[in-house]
């Protein structure tokens, strides 16, 4: 069994993103538009369009009979696929004015450089004459997928966080049911941490630590329905406190089990993404994670009994049942010879129910239309149930694109490993942050 891919995992990679960005920023004129698209949309589509995209092996073939519906619906249309197409290899491409129509990203931190670069085209004029109702697009989506009102791409999956609990673990501990609250989680955890006669760990319930596997600042931020920047787009990080609340809480568990204790154990665990993951050996008994992790379950440990949970929130200040959401983003390049069929292609992948449904099944991840997430014909099994719930809540939450490919995140990220390890005055640090953030942001421009 092809497993799902770890490519579009941590938005913390947006610095990667940004470096690779300056290709599109330097390469393309700003404000490459669809302004003068015909009126009506063709009554027939006929030609060859080419899809860009990034999947590989079994996935690949997973896309390829998505678009298998859309060659059925229409026969006279022949699509051109390049797979194993990277972030940096499409950037280049588009770039360097190769012929491409359609290109499809696993990172949302590219929103910001393609659209205010005009890599992709500004999709407004199609929705409307076509009419599109992107209603069913879920609002956290709609989000990420625009920047500063120019919506150059459209959705097409995503991945969500949650928590995933060791039943048997649980059971040996006397805890019934998961934490739903932060006192919750660090109780639990703490109650479920075992230590070798050294003194070392040698089971852990809960690990604290920001940067293992999927502890980062977007999968940690529906805990407290953390906001990031404002109507500006200068940083709230620091003047938020919320986020203050979250770092403290996270600093206490941290200092309850040792810093160097916890890095010691977190050195010997597996690789995130392998067989020998902490939560699938049983080293680790909660850990927030994504829909992907119980495909890998069930290929790497179908006998490992296990729950999923909405992810535990500040009380009073998290909306519990909510979660963090991110994923693929495609578009039309401004070079396309075929806009129209590019076009046509796109809407058929991000908003027929039908070809999301299709993509949900064969790669696990998150349908990102209404629709598709309540449709009878998605195989939903109890552990994904979770999953798909939360990423239907009208509460789950994302992070603002910026022209840097959403680096603030990456540098949020180091702000807190420095500061679970060192602590000092948070006030203070918390300050500086807003101001790398925001002198950031300005040097990144528009």
């Amino acid at each position: 069994m092809s497993l799902p891919r770890p490519t579009l995992r941590r938005i913390v990679t947006a610095t990667a993103v940004a470096a690779t960005g300056a290709l599109v920023m330097a390469g393309c004129s700003s404000g490459s538009s669809a302004a003068s698209i015909d009126k009506a949309a063709p009554k027939e589509l006929k030609g060859t369009v080419s899809l860009w995209h990034f999947f590989t092996g079994r996935e690949a073939g997973v896309v390829q009979s998505a678009v298998d519906g859309f060659e059925k619906a229409n026969p006279d249309v022949k699509v051109d696929i390049h797979a194993g197409q990277d972030d940096e290899k499409l950037q280049k491409a588009i770039s360097s004015g190769q012929n491409i129509d359609v290109g499809l990203s696993y990172s949302t931190a590219i929103v910001g450089s393609f659209c205010s670069s005009g890599a992709f085209r500004d999709l407004s004029p199609y929705i409307k004459r076509d009419k599109v109702d992107i209603s069913d697009i879920p609002k956290a989506v709609r989000g990420y997928t625009a920047y500063k009102g120019t919506r150059c791409t459209l959705p097409a999956l995503a991945d969500v966080s949650a928590l995933m609990y060791n039943k048997a673990a649980f059971a040996k501990a006397g805890i019934t049911t998961p934490p739903k609250t932060l006192d919750e989680l660090k109780a639990d955890g703490l109650k479920l941490t075992t230590y070798n006669a050294d003194g070392s760990i040698k089971q852990l319930g809960f690990n604290p630590l920001i940067d293992f596997y999927e502890n980062s600042p977007e999968h940690f931020a529906p805990m407290i329905n953390g906001t990031w920047l404002d109507t500006k787009g200068n940083s709230e990080i620091g003047s938020s406190p919320d986020w203050k609340k979250l770092i403290e809480w996270q600093k206490g568990y941290v200092d309850a089990i040792g810093y160097d204790k916890l890095k010691a154990f977190t050195s010997g665990l597996g690789q995130e993404f392998a067989a020998d993951n902490a939560f699938q050996t049983g080293q680790v008994a909660m850990q927030i994670d994504g829909e992907y992790r119980t495909a890998f379950i069930k290929d790497q440990k179908p006998d490992l009994d296990y729950g999923t949970a909405p992810t535990p929130v500040l009380d009073g200040v998290g909306n519990y049942g909510s979660t963090y959401i991110a994923g693929n983003v495609a578009g039309v390049a401004k070079g396309s010879k075929n806009p129209e069929l590019a076009w046509a292609l796109l809407k058929y992948l991000s908003t027929d129910t039908d070809a999301q449904v299709t993509l949900g099944n064969g790669l696990k991840n998150i349908p990102t239309l209404t629709s598709a997430l309540k449709s009878p014909d998605l195989e939903v099994d109890a552990n994904y149930k979770t999953f798909v719930d939360v990423a239907g809540d009208p509460k789950t939450i994302t992070s603002p694109a910026t022209a840097d490919g959403a680096a603030y995140i990456g540098t949020f990220t180091k702000f807190w490993q420095a500061y679970q390890q060192n602590g000092g005055d948070l006030d203070a640090k918390l300050k500086k942050l807003d101001s790398d953030i925001d002198n950031a942001n300005q040097l990144a421009g528009p």
